[in-house]
């Protein structure tokens, strides 16, 4: 299978380029700067690099970099002409010099400069970089015979230097023992800078903090001696690197340190401000994940550990993925703070996470200067840990541990949130819990042998085997926000998220994660969450709704979305699809078992558990339905490279169907299309009812449209005690409609008495999706039912069906509720700005383009491009 052969670059599908199945990338180490005065990130990435086995790849069949480029020639477009996007080509004889004073400069003894990458790109006459383009060109085909090309998934990064690491003169890898090195390993001792990574990646996990420190070690290294540096080319999707006389992968340098700048445009960052219109900057995550952040290996199967500092201004806190929290360590030559993060778990490059932003921490008390509102911003970020001066350590004292993993990192340590003036403003730690006396349910260990858990993965400090995990139902938290919405975050997210963690334990297990973070996202984050190793993203869609005293009612959606993301810890994370257009995978386990934690959170009984269970399964039935009446086919199967998902070319390389599609990013069929619930409710049965798994295929995962099975359950759920109660709501509020709707009375009649039913969340949103069937309401039920529910102070989910009814029905006293969602949700308003448009109502259709002009930049560009097709 070669899947770039036909690959059109103007087409949705997405290339996965790196040729994993020759190389991997065992362990990534960034040293990363933010410039928010220029929206770059510029600074070097250490790739740790180990020949595949058995693979002895050369590159003597003129198939392009590697065989990871399918049918096209490197620095060729895919119609066979001189590609225009290969935008920065380095022949080593000449390079940023400046760049590369990092490497020394880090943690060294001379001063640092807070922006000395500024030079790393746009360097010279357009003219002058023309024609070093054209000769480096000339140098990267004429030099390229024989030689083995590394390919890296890359975009929108402006390299200037790629060079060989010289791991040998660090004089601490000598005093490895030589018998860490595997006996299987196969390297020859005629190539040093092999057997001492093989030394490296050898130590076990037991000895993982002197491994990282040696990691740390090596990227400081100096270029290799006596070579220049390594020849490279970009193109749109790749980086492509190869050293002259390197025939095989086994021939490759093991260590190769790769200078580069980000660009403000580049689609795995955003540039944005929060809700505070402070600036900010974040991971965006799908559809190209990090490949615009740094160069890497993005398939899934390529796993990895990674370790990373990054400088930031000082007033900025530093949220990453990462096992530890980070201390900042304040440079007193600059206005710089510099953090530090790993992970020692071997995990897709995809998972890496970012964000950098003058954010709080919230606590359970709120200070008083915080309460009355957003004031003197700028002291409140965090206090970067005083030093005794800038962040140095010597080589002897990082390996004896001194140093501890990789500068200063302190398990458990405080991050102030508020400026040393603020004396109402406490050091806040990690959050813990104890849940003995509220009836939360503890998982039975009981059946395991103490110290008798054993994984079959790779050697990594793993906690599924730790005794103390084990018993650790609530595992450190923290929550960060804008000021702004700093009491709603507390009412809501930190009040819920022990609770949650707890019952994901219960139902679980074993956290697989020492930590968490969780951060309140900008306004203009496309989705309702999103989950990375020991960080989750969370839109403000999903914060308390209403008052204090509103109570358990408005937390449903924020707590079902946390459970949900909290869920992504176990599938998605630590278990994976092998190919990432399999997301049902992920995403129906985290569904499924959304509503199982939340209810073990809520503790529910079982009958109120499964009465809730109905009604859910109900509504997202009814938003299936709607969405595949409403999209592309294709865009519905949640298999589409059927019997040949997972293959890949004999390099490694693939292709993601439709993953640049706009209009994919909001399909929520694959969260939907929920067949889990169907295999495990008739999972006994599978047999006799002759289920097997090519029918599952055929009916759930290869074609569009909604299975048989659905359908059937849907009548079930339809007669469910929690819908019969809208049922029977939604009768009242058609009769009182109707009786406004009659005309010519020339006398005010009394409205007789009518009591309505509380319902919860869910049974509001059943209740406005049936009323919205309706082809007519009047407005004095329109402002009866506003009235009566207080619906504008609703969650997102409740009042999205409220802006639907609204724009329905023209109740034009309501465009303010329209407006407003618009504005602050827009992880959920991308689609109604088509009701606006396909009604032909000038009001409402000025509405829409009022509504973008105030978000447009501040939008995800995959939302901005679907609302601009429908409004412009």
């Amino acid at each position: 299978m070669e899947p770039d052969v036909d690959l059109n670059p103007d087409t949705d599908d997405l290339p996965l380029r790196a040729n994993t199945n020759h190389i991997l990338v065992r362990h990534y180490v960034l040293d990363l700067t933010v410039h928010f005065e220029r929206k770059v990130i510029s600074g070097s990435v250490v790739l740790f690099l180990e020949p595949c086995c058995g693979v002895s790849t050369k590159a003597e069949d003129g198939t392009g970099p590697g065989d990871g480029a399918g049918s096209t020639e490197a620095g060729a477009s895919q119609d066979g002409s001189r590609s225009r996007d290969v935008d920065s080509i380095e022949d080593g004889a000449k390079g940023l010099e400046k760049s590369m004073t990092r490497m020394d400069k880090m943690f060294g003894a001379r001063e640092r400069e807070g922006d000395e990458f500024q030079a790393v790109s746009g360097v010279g006459s357009q003219t002058a970089a023309e024609t070093k383009t054209i000769h480096s060109s000339h140098l990267w085909e004429t030099n390229s015979d024989g030689d083995f090309t590394l390919v890296l998934d890359c975009c929108d990064l402006d390299v200037s230097k790629v060079e060989e690491v010289d791991i040998t003169s660090v004089s601490a890898m000598s005093s490895l023992p030589s018998e860490v090195r595997s006996e299987k390993s196969g390297v020859s001792s005629a190539n040093p800078q092999a057997a001492f990574f093989q030394k490296l990646i050898s130590l076990p996990s037991s000895r993982w903090r002197q491994r990282h420190q040696l990691f740390l070690l090596c990227s400081r290294a100096p270029g290799a001696q006596g070579g220049s540096a390594l020849h490279f080319q970009r193109d749109r999707w790749s980086l492509q690197v190869r050293k002259k006389g390197a025939t095989s992968p086994q021939e490759f340098p093991r260590a190769v340190r790769i200078c580069y700048e980000t660009r403000p445009t580049g689609g795995s960052v955003r540039w944005t401000k929060d809700q505070d219109n402070r600036v900010c900057v974040y991971t965006a995550g799908s559809p190209i994940n990090n490949r615009a952040l740094f160069p890497c290996q993005e398939p899934p199967v390529a796993m990895s550990t990674w370790q990373a500092t990054v400088r930031a201004p000082s007033e900025c806190v530093v949220l990453m993925s990462g096992e530890e929290q980070a201390v900042p360590i304040e440079d007193r030559n600059t206005r710089f703070s510099v953090w530090n993060y790993y992970v020692t778990m071997p995990m897709p490059a995809s998972t890496f996470t970012l964000a950098v932003g003058h954010w709080c921490q919230i606590t359970a008390e709120i200070p008083p200067a915080l309460e009355r509102g957003v004031r003197d911003r700028t002291d409140c970020g965090k206090t970067a840990k005083p030093g005794a001066g800038s962040a140095e350590w010597t080589e002897a004292e990082l390996v004896s541990g001194l140093g501890s993993s990789s500068g200063a990192v302190v398990k458990g340590s405080s991050l102030q949130t508020c400026s040393r003036d603020q004396t109402t403003c406490s050091d806040s730690t990690f959050s813990y819990a104890s849940f003995e006396n509220e009836g939360l349910s503890v998982t039975d260990y009981s059946g395991m042998v103490d110290d008798g858990v054993s994984c079959s993965h790779g050697d990594y400090p793993c906690r599924f085997t730790e005794q103390l995990a084990r018993s650790q139902r609530v595992i450190p938290h923290r929550v960060f926000g804008p000021v702004s919405l700093l009491q709603r975050a507390q009412m809501g997210v930190l009040k819920l998220l022990p609770r949650c963690l707890a019952a994901a334990h219960a139902v679980l297990g074993v956290h697989p994660f020492p930590r968490l973070d969780v951060l309140i996202i900008p306004a203009g984050f496309s989705s309702l969450g999103m989950a990375s190793p020991h960080i989750i993203f969370l839109s403000q869609s999903v914060l308390h709704a209403g008052s204090p005293d509103s109570g358990e009612n408005g937390l449903s959606l924020c707590g079902s979305r946390m459970c949900h993301e909290i869920a992504h810890s176990w599938f998605g994370l630590v278990i994976g699809a092998r190919d990432w257009t399999e997301e049902w995978i992920s995403e129906g386990f985290a569904t499924y078992l959304e509503d199982i934690i939340w209810a073990q959170a809520q503790q529910l009984s079982l009958q109120e558990t499964a009465e809730q269970s109905d009604l859910k399964a109900l509504l997202r039935w009814r938003r299936l339905s709607d969405e595949l009446q409403n999209s592309e086919e294709e865009l519905q199967i949640l298999r589409p490279n059927m019997e040949n998902t997972g293959q890949v070319s004999e390099s490694g390389s693939s292709t993601v169907k439709h993953a640049l599609n706009p209009d994919k990013t909001f399909m929520q069929v694959h969260y939907l299309k929920d067949f889990l619930r169907m295999l495990l409710i008739i999972f006994p049965d599978m047999e006799r009812k002759g289920l097997t798994l090519s029918a599952i295929y055929a009916d759930w995962l290869d074609r569009p449209g909604i299975p048989k099975w659905l359908y059937e359950k849907s009548a079930v759920w339809s007669q469910a005690r929690l819908v019969e109660e809208v049922k029977a709501e939604v009768v009242k509020w058609i009769l009182l409609s109707q009786s406004h709707q009659g005309k010519g009375r020339k006398r005010k009649r009394i409205e007789p008495k009518v009591n309505y039913k509380e319902l919860t969340s869910e049974q509001l949103v059943m209740l406005l999706e049936l009323l919205l069937e309706e082809s007519e309401l009047s407005v004095a039920a329109m402002l009866a039912l506003q009235r009566t529910y207080n619906l504008q102070n609703h969650d997102a989910e409740v009042r999205h069906r409220w802006c639907e009814l609204v724009v329905k029905h023209a109740h034009n006293q309501a465009y303010g509720d329209v407006e407003h969602f618009l504005v602050h949700d827009q992880a959920m308003g991308v689609y109604l700005y088509g009701e606006l448009m396909v009604h032909e109502d000038p009001e409402q259709q000025a509405l829409a383009r009022r509504c973008l002009s105030l978000v447009q930049e501040d939008m995800d560009q995959s939302a901005r491009t679907v609302v601009e097709e429908m409004v412009l």
